[in-house]
């Protein structure tokens, strides 16, 4: 396994080239690239902290060494031109591309990406525990760095991560945090920040950088607005009067009108994103495993699959079909006679105690309003109340973070075209908890979990044994959580954008860059 995947790094090293040279400076003018979604866009500023929705604009702003390909399913060229490793894995080295400056002014080398990944490293939260295998960094020149790891890992997918695996200048101001904090970047990328009105619904702009690398010279959006539109009929209107660029996500029945309507395109394609209900198991009646498999038995899987029309599929397992880590054959069935039996057992149900759940999820999502909905009309006939608070994603996370519910709707996608961040970052222990929003607590599913890394170049067979055997404890054994659906990626945008590319690997990003406005 080791000699194919070294092979498979050599060959990147003779395929990988940079661009040809081109104009710097960006044009002036030109109408805005406008996306449109119904969740706040930045939650946190500083890129070694990031892990929200914020990728949607840091992937414009911010660059990392390598970018996952969706076509190779192999890590690509971006800041890095090529890459090699040692025969054990433990070293790596990334040539780096000449020219590159940050917003900032300063030049891109070895010692900068030395120095951001090392500060993402110190800070110990979000995505950074992606460079843990990391011993050591080495800027040998300029335009070469070298990895030391303590243990083999695909180091080259780790650079290409949505979070935690931005280069940035660490010299932007003497106390980074607070320069962070204000809302600027300090980022490579063809954009920077404009403008940024936390709350309103033009919440961010960025605007060109005009000696960003991949330079100018055939037509380009010079300016990106990001909009927070919560009710989805208003955002495909938007859309449709030509105020809106690009809607993320629309339910099956908008979506059906634009791919009829006339001057708007659409795009649909399997994704990396799962829908997750994730059980309190620290307190309050959901600490009771019963109680905990009767909600799991009360969905209605096949039957929210029905009504969201092809906009989602089923699931199997907690990581989704086309990465290491997905279990076929485990697709959740509706079982209400097992979950009434449940609840009587632990002493709710017609004749026990009431039993009230208060479950959060993101507010102007329609897919998961279609959960809830039928959720609720489930478990009343079973004794139970279930209160459903729709919320801004920002709010929902800050109480979530606090235990503050029974059930935490959200959706999952990894930090890396990866299965790890499924388990790693939503189920392992975590204090305080982040993303475990089911609190929970389980000494030996973290050390099987701590194997996966090392065992994903060593040893696959053993990883997805392993990750069988996670999915088990999670699913069946602690009944932590359910997981309904994998979403399908459903975008809808202006017809005159050319060059527009879904890549699971970063949800719902539109890099920008490449694409060509037309009339």
């Amino acid at each position: 396994m080791r000699r194919r995947f070294a092979a498979a790094v050599a060959l990147l090293l003779l395929t990988a080239c940079s661009p040809p040279p081109e104009p710097q400076r960006a044009p002036t003018g030109g109408s805005p690239f406008v996306y449109v979604r119904n969740t706040d866009i930045v939650t946190e500023w500083d890129p070694s902290r990031s892990y929200s929705n914020e990728i949607v604009a840091f992937q414009n702003v911010y660059e990392t060494l390598t970018l996952w390909n969706p076509v190779t399913k192999k890590a690509a060229p971006r800041l890095a031109t090529s890459w090699r490793s040692s025969s054990d894995g433990r070293t790596w080295t990334f040539a780096l591309r000449p020219g590159v400056t940050f917003h900032t002014g300063r030049t891109l080398d070895a010692a900068a990406v030395k120095s951001s990944i090392e500060r993402t490293m110190r800070s110990e939260t979000g995505a950074s525990y992606i460079w843990d295998a990391v011993s050591s960094i080495r800027a040998d020149d300029p335009l070469t760095v070298t990895f030391s790891l303590k243990y083999p890992v695909p180091l080259d997918l780790v650079a290409s991560a949505g979070y935690a695996a931005y280069i940035y200048d660490t010299k932007a101001a003497p106390d980074l945090a607070a320069w962070f904090r204000q809302g600027r970047d300090a980022g490579s990328g063809p954009y920077t920040v404009a403008g940024w009105k936390r709350g309103q619904e033009d919440e961010l702009t960025l605007k060109a950088y005009g000696d960003y690398w991949g330079g100018w010279r055939r037509p380009h959006y010079t300016t990106v607005t990001f909009k927070v539109v919560r009710d989805p009929e208003r955002a495909y209107e938007l859309l449709r009067s030509g105020e809106a660029t690009f809607v993320d996500r629309l339910d099956t029945k908008l979506f059906g009108r634009a791919s009829a309507a006339p001057g708007v395109r659409t795009s649909e394609r399997p994704s990396f994103t799962t829908a997750m209900l994730l059980f309190n198991t620290a307190k309050g009646p959901m600490r009771d495993v019963r109680v905990r498999r009767a909600v799991q038995r009360a969905i209605d899987y096949r039957g929210l699959v029905r009504e969201l029309k092809g906009s989602v599929v089923p699931a199997s397992g907690v990581i989704p079909e086309g990465l290491l880590g997905h279990v076929p054959g485990r697709a959740p069935r509706q079982d209400l006679d097992a979950a009434a039996r449940l609840l009587r057992e632990a002493g709710y149900g017609p004749g026990g105690r009431p039993l009230r759940l208060l479950l959060t999820y993101a507010e102007g999502d329609a897919d998961q309003e279609a959960l809830v909905r039928r959720l609720r009309a489930t478990l009343r006939p079973l004794g139970v109340t279930l209160r459903a608070r729709a919320m801004p994603w920002n709010e929902q996370w800050e109480l979530g973070k606090k235990g503050g519910q029974d059930v935490f709707v959200m959706y999952w996608w990894p930090d890396y075209a990866d299965g790890y961040s499924y388990f790693g970052n939503v189920f392992r222990s975590a204090d305080p908890p982040e993303l475990n929003l089911a609190y929970l607590a389980d000494q030996g599913l973290d050390a099987l979990l701590d194997t996966l890394p090392e065992l994903t170049v060593t040893d696959r067979p053993a990883a997805q044994q392993a990750y069988e055997q996670a999915t088990q404890r999670v699913l069946d054994q602690r009944a932590a959580a359910a997981v309904p659906w994998v979403a399908t990626a459903r975008r809808a945008y202006f017809g005159g954008v050319q060059g527009y590319a879904d890549n699971p690997a970063y949800p719902d990003v539109v890099f920008v860059h490449t694409l060509r406005p037309t009339a």
